[in-house]
């Protein structure tokens, strides 16, 4: 049998997470600023340079669209169903967007977090963002809703088998009700608050600071940090 062979376009796609007001959020593009047509929000990604890394080409998506360099970057899958690019206004964007007619188009997803409440300077072509909430992702282009179901899997992993990348999405202080919050939120699923409180007090790497809420109608709740330190020491003493 003889094989066929096809001109395939390797590409990087990018799902972003960040937590705010008690839901995960991932940062969505629009890919056409002119329409509000239905599927006009994606996953930030590009085809890869010649010559370029898929590592360094993702590294290159995630500094042009928030402004931060050396961000935490995980490669988790490769997308490359031989349909994932039929679509007829996915093509239309893609000849639109590169030029070049692409027969097939391969995809290495990549799962990255950031602090919604850091400033971004986005200096991509990607004008127009948003961060919508995991819970409220509308239909998006190509298999962008395959890759981010795969992502909300994977991110429950990478914080087993790595804890200290949850402090990622909260602010450098926080109160336990937001790391509680964040969880649920994570694991789709209610976490019980005095279960949670003991699992906290056995992790030597979160720290209470002297410094409680202010100006709140309840009672302040006492804020705590994240100590890289403590948690690097006691992964060596592991």
């Amino acid at each position: 049998m003889t094989a066929n062979f096809i001109y395939t376009y390797v590409s990087v796609d990018c799902v972003i997470f960040g937590f705010e007001d008690n839901q995960l959020k991932i940062l969505l593009v629009k890919r056409n600023e002119e329409e509000n047509a239905n599927k006009n929000l994606k996953l930030p990604g590009s085809l890869i340079y010649d010559e370029e890394d898929v590592d360094d080409a993702a590294e290159r998506v995630l500094y042009e669209l928030t402004g931060i360099k050396k961000m935490k970057l995980h490669q988790f899958r490769c997308f490359a169903n031989p349909e994932r690019a039929s679509n007829a206004e996915d093509r239309k964007w893609l000849t639109r967007e590169y030029q070049p007619d692409i027969e097939r188009l391969i995809t290495v997803a990549y799962l990255s977090l950031c602090k919604i409440d850091r400033k971004l300077t986005n200096i991509s072509h990607y004008r127009q963002t948003e961060w919508c909430p995991v819970t409220e992702i509308p239909e998006l282009p190509f298999d962008h809703n395959q890759i981010i179901r795969a992502s909300l899997g994977e991110i429950r992993s990478w914080i087993e088998r790595e804890p200290a990348i949850v402090f990622e999405l909260l602010p450098t202080k926080f109160v336990i009700s937001q790391l509680h919050k964040l969880y649920e939120a994570i694991y789709d699923k209610e976490i019980d608050i005095r279960n949670f409180h003991k699992k906290v007090a056995a992790m030597p790497y979160v720290m209470p600071l002297e410094e409680k809420q202010a100006n709140v109608s309840h009672r302040a709740a006492r804020y705590y940090r994240f100590d890289k330190k403590a948690y690097n020491k006691l992964k060596t003493n592991i």
